[in-house]
């Protein structure tokens, strides 16, 4: 099952506190989330799922893991996705602990 538009809408709209810097590319009916050019999850089956880095890991006592297709690596399912500032909290804390993007030759 694809993600919907609407659910990706509504997560952007609940990250808008880290301003223009979250970006998005829609993969095969999913959508991978990106801040400052940094991977740091996605949406998969209208699921919000993040890379289960430790910073993050730190911010729940029993975390969630999903993997978001078939063979993929489990990754953290967020359903806290209405509390807007705990998204954007987490986000940074992601960010911190991602490494920066390949440059492109």
């Amino acid at each position: 099952m694809a993600s919907s538009q609407e659910y990706l809408d509504f997560i952007l709209k609940q990250l808008q506190g880290l301003g223009q810097e979250i970006s998005f590319r829609k993969m095969m009916g999913e959508y991978l989330l990106y801040y400052r050019g940094r991977l740091f999850g996605g949406i998969y089956d209208n699921r919000l799922l993040i890379k289960p880095v430790q910073p993050v890991l730190e911010f729940f006592e029993n975390p969630v893991y999903e993997s978001p297709y078939s063979g993929a690596k489990p990754m953290l399912h967020i359903k806290e996705v209405e509390d807007s500032a705990f998204l954007c909290n987490l986000i940074e804390a992601a960010y911190s602990a991602l490494p920066a993007p390949k440059k492109k030759k």
